[in-house]
Parts: structure tokens; sequence; C-alpha cells
């Protein structure tokens, strides 16, 4: 047996996520009361769900670094899988979620940004270049930090939902 499918078959079979949304503009909208949707939150849930996982937590929080590293500080004392970071990973000033979860990187998986970026473009043209999403393990945990929007959300889960037991089971040898 080839060690990535020996590994697949020892891999994790049920997953716990968090899903935590940067948007400043939503977060502006929940504290004032207004009505929002979270797109890329609820496409995020639904993909998890249908794959057979659970969300344990959803969250929404503004484009800022000391939140955001709150939320991974938090996820990696919990007992959750998975962190799965949407919004926060493009070229604007305020997008900081990149800056915030890759200190606590303790190998970051750079082939999931390479392998997003490339199915975009595809969907997208170049403008699939404008996202820095990427993610890492860190204690035996995987943090994704995802474009916000609800397409690219969909496009890196279809795209590597499977994998995700096999990182795992890899990140806790």
């Amino acid at each position: 047996m080839k060690p990535h499918a020996e590994h697949r078959s020892m891999a994790p079979t049920r997953l716990s996520f968090e899903v935590v949304t940067v948007s400043s503009s939503r977060w502006r909208k929940k504290k004032e009361g207004e009505e929002f949707r979270d797109e890329s939150g609820d496409a995020a849930d639904l993909l998890i769900r249908n794959a057979g996982y659970s969300v344990s937590r959803r969250r929404l929080v503004p484009d800022s670094k000391p939140m955001i590293e709150k939320e991974v500080r938090d996820f990696l004392k919990g007992k959750d899988d998975v962190l799965l970071l949407t919004g926060g990973t493009g070229a604007a000033k305020a997008d900081v979620t990149i800056e915030a979860a890759r200190p606590f990187f303790e190998k970051e998986l750079d082939g999931f940004g390479e392998l997003l970026r490339r199915v975009s473009y595809d969907e997208i043209g170049a403008a699939a270049f404008l996202t820095r999403a990427t993610a890492g393990v860190s204690k035996g945990k995987l943090i994704l930090c995802l474009p916000g929007s609800p397409g690219a959300v969909t496009t890196a889960l279809k795209i590597t939902m499977a994998e995700l037991p096999h990182v795992l089971y890899v990140a806790r040898l």
C-alpha cells in the first residue's frame, strides 16, 4: 500500500470544525442590529455537514488582528480539529487574517493556496492571484485561511475536503 493510501486508511473519520467569518462590514451590521447574511459561513457550514462532519462553533469577527488571534488561540485550546477562517486574505490594507494566523502555524501548507489559486484561475481568471489563501497545522490541528467570497469557500472546500482527514493524520504523527 502506498504511504498516502495507508495514511488515508488510518485518518480520523469524524472531524469537528469551527467556522469564523472575518468581515468588518458584517460585524458593523451585527453590532448595529441590522439584518445581514453570512453567505460564506453558510456555504462552509453546508459543505462541512454534507461531507458528514460537524460544525461546533460559528463566529463573526471584524478585520482585527487581535480578535482573529484570539479566535486562533481559543481554537488551539479546544477540542475541534479544523479552524476555517473566511475573509481577510486579500490585498486590502484591512486584510489581516494571514498575518494573524500564520504565526501560530508549526508548518505552513503552501500547496493549499497554490491549489486554490490554480483551480480558481479556471473559474475566474487572473483575479485568482489576489488571494493570499493559505493553511497550516499547529498542535495536530488544521487552520484554513480562505477568501471571503462564497464561491471561493465552496471551491476551496470542494477541492480539499476529502484530504482533510489525511492532513490531520499526518499532522498528528
